[in-house]
């Protein structure tokens, strides 16, 4: 009888504890619905996308770290980021810059023998200008030793070089652009056995390759010659890079990628004993002095015990010379961007601060995210952390193109796996359904992870990206803006539960061993 008794006073004890739970469970996830039914309105029926992506590209233009037209483009995503009402929006002081600025007024080059032939042309950025219109021969150099240079010695002053190819076009019959499927997705959830590639050492054969180059560079330099050509990228587009000046004496001679097509045409002349002249009319202004600014902009907190906590969400907004950088990375300033747009219109009231930072000099080596943490996070040098440490929620990237969201890279972060796991509940219908433990990396989310604290890039449908960023076609034909208006939504969707939930995001256990750095030096 006495154990009967008990039982039944267990079972009312459960009823109770039901009715009072259930009701709560209820209303929160009730709640979540609404939430997300409103973004997901707010994002596609008012979306500003278009917008961004014309101010973002056409109208910013080319954002080059260091130049006048990342100035301009700073200006403009710091006056859109005030039109939608945010708050403490500001262009921010991060580091200097060594290299200075660079700002390309002119670029012609074309072949004038054995017969006219002009090119599409990017010169490397940081490389001298012509001083006018240049003409002369084109020569072969194939350099491979030190002492290959004693071949060239006083045979190249005036001339136009350029090196043997070690690559060949090759036809692809793989679609330009694609999505992942389903299995590729499940492999993509699948852990990654091989964990946190190690470190490779610099081997002999590298530093050798390095001093081979610098004794070349110096050689070339002391030679005269008039113009480098290098080799740009497949269906007639040159490539964007820059060279390693740093900022200091007399810049590295003018040097331009043209066409693997054209290169190709004037190699295989040169090989078959023709002369071929070029001519070309490069004009470089430098600047020195420049400093790397990030452009930022908030939605304050309003819970007095969590207000001074962070969910950052960001993207960089520097690009190459060539192209107006779309893919790479107009669109993920644009989808941040817009994902604070579709909160302030909602008049949201997140308990945490939920910021957007757009990065400058990220393709130099991340240098407003680093400058970022350095300044509130996390001091590399002394190996201490800042006030702004313990207050961090989490960061969220996005820098793999045009892309939608297919999930998320956890970057070996499994503690965090059930937020997302719960994140992704009333959006799955959106294909946002992949989480993975594995790493991925070059760009800014490193920051963050290598030093300690929870920072996540999505993964991505590829979308063209390796075929147009880098180079002059990257510009605003390389954008979807479905694909952008779902990227929006769904991280509008993801900082407001990272700014809501009772805990910051976990993360990952300090080791006091072989401690995980990012590539980057943290």
């Amino acid at each position: 009888m006495k154990i009967r008794i008990e039982k039944i006073r267990m079972m009312l004890v459960a009823v109770i504890l039901f009715a009072v739970v259930m009701p709560a469970f209820t209303q929160e996830a009730a709640s979540d619905l609404e939430m997300v039914y409103k973004i997901r309105q707010e994002g596609q029926r008012n979306s500003d996308i278009e917008k961004l992506a014309y101010i973002m590209t056409d109208l910013a233009g080319p954002r080059l770290t260091g130049s006048a037209g990342i100035d301009r483009a700073n200006e403009i995503a710091r006056a859109k980021l005030a039109e939608y009402g945010l708050s403490n929006v500001r262009i921010e002081e991060v580091s200097d810059f060594n290299r200075g600025g660079w700002d390309l007024t002119k670029a012609y080059a074309a072949m004038v023998a054995p017969y006219y032939n002009n090119f599409s042309v990017t010169p490397v950025a940081w490389t001298a200008g012509t001083n006018g219109l240049i003409r002369g021969e084109v020569i072969l150099v194939d350099i491979k030793t030190l002492a290959d240079i004693e071949k060239y010695r006083g045979k190249l002053n005036g001339k136009i070089i350029m090196t043997p190819t070690t690559t060949q076009y090759e036809v692809s019959f793989e679609p330009l652009a694609s999505r992942y499927t389903d299995e590729e997705l499940e492999n993509l959830a699948k852990a990654d056995a091989g964990g946190r590639a190690a470190r490779r050492p610099v081997t002999g054969d590298f530093m050798a390759m390095r001093e081979l180059r610098t004794k070349v560079n110096e050689f070339l330099k002391s030679e005269n010659i008039l113009m480098s050509v290098s080799q740009g990228s497949a269906f007639n587009i040159p490539r964007s890079s820059g060279s390693s000046y740093d900022g200091k004496g007399t810049p590295p001679v003018t040097e331009i990628s043209i066409p693997m097509e054209a290169y190709g045409r004037m190699e295989r002349m040169l090989k078959g004993g023709e002369k071929v002249e070029m001519e070309a009319e490069i004009k470089a202004e430098f600047t020195p002095n420049r400093k790397v600014y990030n452009v930022i902009g908030e939605i304050p907190g309003t819970d007095p015990k969590l207000k001074d906590q962070v969910v950052l969400l960001g993207a960089h907004i520097d690009a190459w010379h060539g192209g107006t950088g779309a893919a790479d990375n107009a669109s993920g300033c644009i989808v941040m961007m817009e994902a604070l747009r579709i909160l302030k219109a909602l008049d949201v009231k997140p308990r945490r601060t939920i910021r957007v930072a757009l990065w400058g000099g990220e393709e130099q080596g991340l240098y407003g995210s680093r400058g970022y943490v350095s300044k509130y996070l996390y001091d590399r040098e002394k190996n201490e952390k800042k006030p702004g440490f313990d207050k961090f929620s989490v960061y969220f990237n996005m820098d793999n193109g045009t892309g939608r969201y297919r999930g998320v890279y956890l970057q070996e972060n499994i503690l965090a796996r059930s937020f997302f796991e719960k994140c992704m509940e009333p959006v799955k219908d959106m294909g946002f359904t992949t989480i993975t433990s594995r790493n991925t990396g070059g760009t800014d989310h490193q920051s963050f992870d290598g030093a300690g604290l929870p920072g996540f890039q999505f993964i991505q449908d590829e979308i063209e990206y390796g075929r147009g960023y880098h180079t002059l076609a990257d510009t605003r034909e390389r954008l979807l803006v479905p694909d952008l208006r779902h990227n929006a939504i769904i991280t509008a969707w993801l900082a407001w539960n990272a700014s809501q939930q009772e805990q910051l995001l976990p993360r990952k256990p300090e080791m006091k061993s072989n401690q995980q750095r990012s590539p980057y030096g943290f």
